[in-house]
């Protein structure tokens, strides 16, 4: 009777009080609390989690309503309101995932604790560098001089800031072979790549949960002091004392001003060994009108008297060093001065043509010797090798010729499939390079017609070849546009020994005669002039100022200046070398010869 003043759950409990009759007992009425049906919310609850398991609240509540004669709707409104009751009440069956709130203090301590400092520099970026990564996915010739000198202040950085942090504990490099599991077998199950990072204290281990499973690049976490506990190092509320009275060394941290440590300072204040000074302005600049720019001539060359030859057009003009004196050689009728080149000991200088023909003049007398045919095309290329004169030109051919005999060549060597525009002799041991417009590179013994080797490194032409005076069989030979490379060639094995890439055209080469260095020329798109230290080929310099191709390159008798000439018609001399050990300053590295006086010269 309590529940006649609700309608739908009298009528719910008159549905559910059903007599089951017993023909062997009477009917009894049964007693209050077991004929009263369930309380509704009981009853709502268990449908409820009924209708969550089937996923059809709606259409029991629907039926039962049905089988009941109630408000479907009605019941089905019940259950929902005491569904979301029961949820709101209910305790979830897993924390919702929350964003943990930070408690930040007034500082922040590092933590080495669980951090793989070995790991964590390794994934910085080279060397510990402070510079950006974006700036270090530009790409940067290796042999550019700001570029080594960024690197080298990065380095010092690098370890100054290792050195402030661990002190003697800093982490060492692993080298490549050495691997995690090499490292903790030679160290007798020890992890060789952490020996060196942890404090002398052993440090209090840590559980597994906190140990990281992918180093990070951060080196360090940071947290608040309240929480700096777990494994953590807490900053000293005050410094110790020494039990020994105050400290009297005066290189004691405690009396220092600077702020970094003492070892520090003398890491920093060691003498550096400065780079070679080398003058980036030439010290003479002269006008050469008509000086081609073509990359496959070759019309500048230093001689041993001290005199440059410079052919123009069609005209070859001397220059004395000694007294700034120029005269003109000669001057070709119907043709066109396509290279020149001395002897190596001597007045007489070649002249290759664009005809093909290949003249011999004794500068001395400026009076034409002989000349030699042969070519059907001209002559970009010549070397001397004593009284072995050998050509090179556009049809292919290269003719190794006796100026002594009548002949007018002695071998025709064939090998390259274009123009060859590169030929040096290396004196000594009597062989001789050639490099042509098919990307090849060529090495024949003394006078044989057959090559020794042949290199197919470069992908463009290879014009700039020059033999190394310091090392036995080390040829050096530079690309064009398409390879930019320098590549150094072992000729006693025929192999390739190192290579750079410089990032333009390189046109000419010449070692130094009085170190271990080698200058370049090059073209587009900064038309330098670099000198490179041998074999590590770091830059010593780097010079401007031509502003077009330098083309052409050659070299003081005395190995200390270079003179190089552009298509914007120019010739600059520039001082990049030191002298020979033992050679006096005022050397004029052989100005003194008989060439000296222009007196004889007409």
């Amino acid at each position: 009777m309590g529940l006649n003043g609700d309608s739908g759950g009298g009528a719910l409990s008159a549905a559910l009080k059903r007599p089951v009759p017993d023909s062997n007992s009477p009917t009894v009425a049964s007693p209050s609390r077991v004929s009263t049906p369930p309380p509704q919310s009981d009853r709502l609850r268990g449908e409820a989690r009924q209708g969550e398991r089937n996923g059809r609240i709606s259409s029991r509540s629907s039926d039962f309503g049905r089988f009941a004669g109630l408000d479907a709707d009605a019941v089905d409104n019940a259950l929902r309101r005491e569904l979301g009751r029961q949820q709101r009440e209910g305790t979830p069956g897993a924390s919702p995932h929350r964003k943990r709130q930070r408690i930040n203090g007034d500082r922040f301590i590092p933590t080495r604790s669980g951090q793989d400092l070995q790991a964590g520099f390794s994934l910085l970026h080279e060397d510990g560098s402070p510079a950006t990564p974006s700036r270090l996915k530009k790409r940067t010739p290796h042999g550019e001089l700001h570029f080594q000198k960024t690197e080298e202040a990065n380095r010092t950085f690098s370890t100054l800031l290792r050195a402030e942090l661990f002190e003697n504990s800093i982490p060492q490099a692993t080298p490549p072979s050495m691997s995690p599991d090499h490292g903790r077998a030679s160290h007798g199950g020890h992890d060789g790549m952490r020996s060196h990072t942890p404090p002398n204290g052993a440090a209090p281990s840590l559980p597994s949960t906190l140990t990281p499973s992918t180093p990070h690049k951060n080196l360090f976490s940071y947290m608040s002091p309240r929480h700096s506990n777990i494994g953590g190092h807490l900053t000293p509320s005050r410094t110790p004392q020494s039990r020994h009275g105050p400290n009297m060394d005066t290189r004691s941290e405690v009396y220092s001003l600077s702020p970094v440590r003492f070892n520090s300072q003398q890491m920093l204040l060691s003498p550096r060994r400065q780079p070679r000074a080398v003058s980036k302005v030439p010290y003479k600049v002269l006008d050469a009108p008509d000086l081609a720019d073509d990359f496959y001539l070759n019309l500048v060359d230093w001689g041993s008297a001290n005199v440059l030859g410079v052919g123009l057009g069609n005209s070859v003009y001397l220059w004395n060093a000694a007294t700034s004196r120029v005269n003109k050689l000669c001057q070709l009728e119907d043709d066109t001065v396509t290279s020149v080149s001395w002897i190596q000991k001597g007045t007489h200088i070649a002249i290759g043509t664009g005809k093909g023909l290949v003249q011999i003049w004794d500068a001395e007398k400026a009076r034409r010797l002989r000349t030699m045919t042969g070519h059907t095309m001209r002559v970009g290329s010549l070397a001397w090798n004593t009284h072995i004169l050998t050509s090179g030109s556009r049809d292919r051919l290269i003719y190794h010729r006796d100026v002594r005999a009548p002949d007018q060549w002695l071998k025709k060597l064939v090998g390259h499939k274009q123009e060859v525009c590169g030929l040096k002799w290396n004196c000594e041991d009597g062989q001789l390079a050639s490099g042509g417009n098919d990307n090849k590179l060529m090495v024949w013994d003394k006078l044989s017609d057959t090559p020794l080797w042949k290199f197919s490194d470069h992908t463009a032409a290879v014009k700039a070849i020059a033999w190394s005076p310091h090392q036995r069989g080390l040829l050096a030979s530079g690309g064009g546009t398409a390879d930019r490379r320098i590549i150094f060639h072992d000729t006693v094995r025929g192999t390739v020994v190192n290579e750079i890439d410089t990032g333009s055209q390189v046109c000419n080469l010449a070692w130094s005669k009085n170190s271990n260095e080698i200058v370049s020329t090059h073209g587009y798109s900064q038309n330098q002039i670099v000198v490179w230290k041998y074999p590590s080929m770091t830059q010593v310099a780097s010079l401007t100022g031509h502003t077009y191709r330098v083309l052409y390159l050659a070299m003081s008798p005395d190995g200390r200046v270079v003179v190089t000439g552009a298509g914007d018609e120019t010739l600059r001399f520039w001082n990049v070398f030191g002298k020979r050990p033992g050679m006096r300053d005022d050397s004029d590295g052989g100005g003194s010869g008989r060439l000296q006086d222009w007196a004889v010269i007409r």
